[in-house]
């Protein structure tokens, strides 16, 4: 029997953000948006620990604050995988352990979510993980949706802004949008943190094309729940009316 590996997650909070500048100090409900996805992440059962990683000395005081733990990272990071490459590795986190990046702007994530995402590393082959839920054809139409198709064992196969699959015969219309939650073995990360951008990451602009590309297996669970991102000021409302009905 395979055991369970130690699982970090790690969330980045970036402060410099061209459509909402501050994000993760924005208030909600009295407290700053990372500290409603620390107080929700933490309440995931498999997880050893949780950290935020920031590039910003706000972001950083007010988590000391608020005793969340966190780290600081560099400014010229192009990818929040890189900011949790960077947290990891301060941190120490063993090769075989289990690294989650959690996206910051989540204040309303479900740890259940987390669970599911991490589930699959009961098993020592898999590497890297990430969630994916159904979807109409009506928004798997648009390529802001990203989608994903899998194999039977639950292994990614590709993932498009495309329609994909391509249901030639119109008789069925279900497909799987992709959603952005991530775990890797420490080794999976460091091995992705090393790769130049792929010929698909730079033609469809995913990043996880690089991994697929390098011959990296994703495992894709499926859940129930969706995310409720701030990606603008104007989804402070949704997400408001959520938390506060929660």
């Amino acid at each position: 029997m395979n055991e369970f590996p130690e699982c970090h997650g790690i969330i980045p909070a970036r402060y410099e953000s061209s459509r909402f500048p501050g994000k993760p100090l924005i208030e909600i409900k009295g407290m700053p948006m990372f500290w409603h996805v620390y107080s929700r992440a933490i309440k995931c059962p498999q997880m050893t620990s949780v950290t935020l990683a920031t590039d910003d000395v706000r972001i950083f005081n007010a988590a000391e604050k608020l005793n969340v733990p966190v780290v600081m990272t560099r400014t010229d990071h192009s990818s929040g995988t890189d900011r949790v490459l960077e947290a990891a590795r301060k941190l120490g986190i063993d090769a075989e352990a289990v690294v989650v990046n959690i996206q910051g702007d989540e204040p309303c994530l479900e740890p259940t979510m987390l669970t599911e995402l991490l589930t699959p590393f009961a098993e020592c082959e898999v590497r890297v993980t990430t969630l994916a839920t159904a979807i109409g054809e009506n928004e798997a139409l648009s390529p802001d949706r990203v989608k994903v198709v899998r194999a039977k064992n639950g292994r990614a196969l590709y993932f498009s802004r495309s329609l994909v699959p391509y249901d030639r015969d119109e008789k069925m219309h279900g497909f799987l949008l992709h959603i952005g939650l991530y775990a890797f073995r420490m080794e999976a990360l460091e091995r992705f943190g090393s790769l130049e951008p792929s010929p698909l990451e730079q033609r469809e602009k995913l990043e996880q094309l690089r991994l697929l590309e390098d011959g990296i297996d994703i495992y894709v669970t499926e859940t129930q729940h969706t995310c409720h991102g701030v990606d603008r000021p104007d989804d402070l409302a949704t997400v408001k009316n959520i938390l506060e009905n929660d």
